[in-house]
């Protein structure tokens, strides 16, 4: 207890110093992204870290104590915006493992004895290594939550429905169904169905790549849920290859109206509208 509160009040002595040479390290490693951050941004994070690295070891050198608290969470703020930032595991564990050297020289400069010195040396090396893996570990889920938001995006982009006429609503549908996508298909097809009001949602499955019973089983889903709320479905993009698929695996879709385009249902949505598109205008006479 006695040799980490001296290390700490000599750490908070040889603030600047500490704090100059840390950066330093940091300005010259070859993970530096100042394409990603400013050289002031890295001082101020480094400025403040230090500050309460050394109030922290005052009393206790365990990182999982509550004294370290206000220390993580800074930690986590910094991963959180590194990783937000584009920055590697490996970048960011560096802003930690960096400061290493630093006070690694302030020990073999306070210490003349070669005891003190090593319990020093261990104190520091634990400390840090356990930070770093703690900033590493947070970068990971910062990064692994970001992409799962973006997955989410692109979902909810990769499903847009569009109003071709009155009463008229078209989901082009590109690429796999799954379990998810399918509830994302089915909320937004509701939805736009409710702000509407239309009665006839054409389901475009062409750039569906393959249709298997599962995905018989999301679509027919996406069609009892639309008809709860008054509207009727159209599936179309049904290619030679996908009907047969469908046959064999005997998918009940006889009381759903499927068409091989989308111009062909658009067509009978239009019939079963009534909408009136009205007459071609007649060329004009000399």
């Amino acid at each position: 207890m006695e040799s980490q509160n001296k290390l700490a009040e000599s750490i908070r002595g040889h603030h600047e110093g500490i704090l100059k040479e840390w950066v330093d390290t940091q300005l010259t490693a070859p993970t530096l992204r100042l394409d990603l951050m400013k050289e002031s941004e890295l001082r101020d994070e480094s400025r403040e870290f230090l500050t309460l690295f050394s109030h922290a070891l005052i009393g206790t050198s365990d990182p999982g104590a509550p004294a370290w608290k206000a220390t993580k969470d800074f930690l986590a703020q910094v991963a959180k915006s590194r990783a937000l930032r584009g920055f590697s595991p490996y970048e960011t564990a560096t802003f930690i493992f960096s400061l290493k050297q630093a006070l690694f020289g302030l020990a073999g400069t306070v210490n003349k004895d070669g005891k003190n010195l090593f319990t020093d040396l261990w104190t520091l090396t634990q400390l840090i290594d356990s930070l770093g893996l703690y900033t590493i570990e947070l970068h990971q889920k910062n990064r692994e939550e970001i992409i799962q938001r973006q997955q989410q995006e692109l979902l909810e982009l990769s499903t847009p429905v569009v109003q071709l006429y009155e009463n008229i609503l078209a989901l082009p549908l590109i690429g796999t169904l799954d379990s998810a996508r399918t509830q994302i298909v089915m909320e937004s097809l509701l939805e736009r169905i409710v702000e509407t009001g239309s009665i006839i949602a054409i389901i475009d499955i062409t750039g569906v790549p393959t249709v298997d019973t599962l995905v018989a089983q999301h679509l027919l889903k996406t069609v009892a849920a639309a008809r709860l709320m008054g509207a009727d479905c159209i599936i179309s993009g049904i290619r030679p290859q996908i009907a047969q698929t469908i046959v064999h695996l005997g998918v009940n879709l006889n009381d759903v109206i499927t068409k091989a385009t989308l111009a062909d249902a658009f067509l009978v949505a239009l019939q079963r509208t009534g909408a009136n598109l009205g007459k071609p205008l007649a060329p004009k006479k000399d």
